[in-house]
């Protein structure tokens, strides 16, 4: 149905837990500012797409942009409406406060949860199972379409609450109605393990995520850098998160209607550190750009699952009204010429999910890291 379509497509685009957006604005340098010379605005919308171009300054509804992204059949585009990119922009999302994850016997599990948000206050904690939302069983759907039912639409008065059936270990499931909350995104963790250690998560690349990590690493004896459930984000915060650990060189390149453009990192980035670099079946797009450079650059040494195999590149137009339009213009390749799109990459050491972090620091030993 178009409405479970768009509300997949906006729970991609528009979480900041499951980040997935914003990729070519990004590493074009400056929002607006298109791939492509746009046509006049006058020209209809559609036929603009159709012609390849951008449709930066087109004057729709909502609903026109809706149905645009609907005829698209880009499975990554999506419409945000003016406020939904504000709170974007400013690192805010509209949700109950909790990640989630596939488990290895495919039940749908509750990977963590934000202090203080909905969910906590209702007392949902990592570790117990989703197993209904809003009477969907959360098992039968894709996780993409499990975050876009917990988000809802921002803005819409009947998407204001969630019921959740949850479960914790033999208890009987029980039923919470959760009031969806302005939440502000937490998108790095921090974790100091013993003997010089340092575990630093990211669950998404939004604004200053690189300058986090940089911070979070100065004196680390050995990093595990954490990529699990990592959906993506900012192309540059990717970019700058991989500075951080080398001394230039290149990061990705990306093909974008015939052109490819290359990323590299900056210089003086730390290449001495051990260095391991958790991923999953949720690590994907920006997420992938990262380890996929980190990997082909021998920085890394990544131990998990094969990460989701999102390698496409998605160009934001600002609508008139200040919405913006998500299209799908192309695909980037890691520095050995990789596509993660639709493989995903495969880790150096496989893992169970349950025993991933520990043989992480079992690898990083082996690299010189104490234990």
């Amino acid at each position: 149905m178009p409405g479970s379509h768009r509300r997949v497509r906006q729970g991609a685009a528009l979480t900041l837990v499951f980040g997935v957006v914003l990729m070519a604005g990004a590493a074009s340098g400056a929002w607006g500012e298109p791939l492509t010379v746009p046509l006049p605005p006058s020209m209809d919308a559609a036929a603009r797409l159709a012609a390849g171009r951008d449709v930066t300054g087109a004057d729709l509804s909502p609903q026109q942009a809706e149905a645009l992204v609907d005829a698209s059949g880009d499975r990554w585009a999506a419409y945000l409406s003016p406020d939904q990119y504000a709170d974007l922009v400013r690192g805010r999302y509209l949700g109950v406060g909790l990640s989630v994850d596939r488990s290895r016997d495919g039940s749908t599990a509750v990977s963590a949860v934000q202090p203080g948000g909905p969910a906590a206050r209702a007392g949902i904690a990592a570790g117990d199972r989703l197993v209904a939302v809003d009477g969907a069983r959360a098992d039968g759907l894709p996780v993409t379409e499990v975050v876009a039912r917990l988000r809802g639409s921002a803005g819409a008065p009947t998407d204001r609450t969630v019921a959740l059936t949850v479960s914790r270990g033999s208890a009987a499931p029980r039923e919470v109605v959760l009031g969806r909350a302005l939440l502000a995104a937490q998108e790095v963790g921090v974790e100091r393990l013993p003997d010089g250690v340092t575990r630093i998560t990211v669950r998404a690349f939004t604004s200053g995520v690189a300058e986090q990590v940089r911070i979070a690493a100065q004196g680390a004896r050995a990093v595990v850098l954490d990529l699990r459930g990592s959906s993506g984000g900012l192309v540059d915060e990717a970019v700058g998160t991989a500075s951080v650990f080398l001394d230039g060189g290149p990061v990705a390149s990306y093909e974008s209607r015939g052109v490819r453009r290359e990323l590299t990192a900056a210089s003086g980035g730390d290449t001495a550190t051990p260095l391991v670099v958790l991923v999953d079946g949720g690590t994907m797009s920006a997420a992938e750009l990262l380890a996929g450079a980190l990997q082909d650059r021998c920085r890394a040494v990544l131990v998990g699952a094969r990460t989701f195999g999102k390698g496409t590149v998605q160009q934001p137009s600002r609508l008139a009204d200040g919405g913006v339009v998500e299209l799908t213009v192309g695909r980037y390749y890691t520095p050995e010429g990789r596509s993660p799109d639709g493989t995903g990459l495969q880790p150096d050491v496989s893992a169970a999910p349950e025993g991933a972090a520990d043989l992480a620091l079992h690898v990083l030993a082996g690299l010189g890291a104490r234990r």
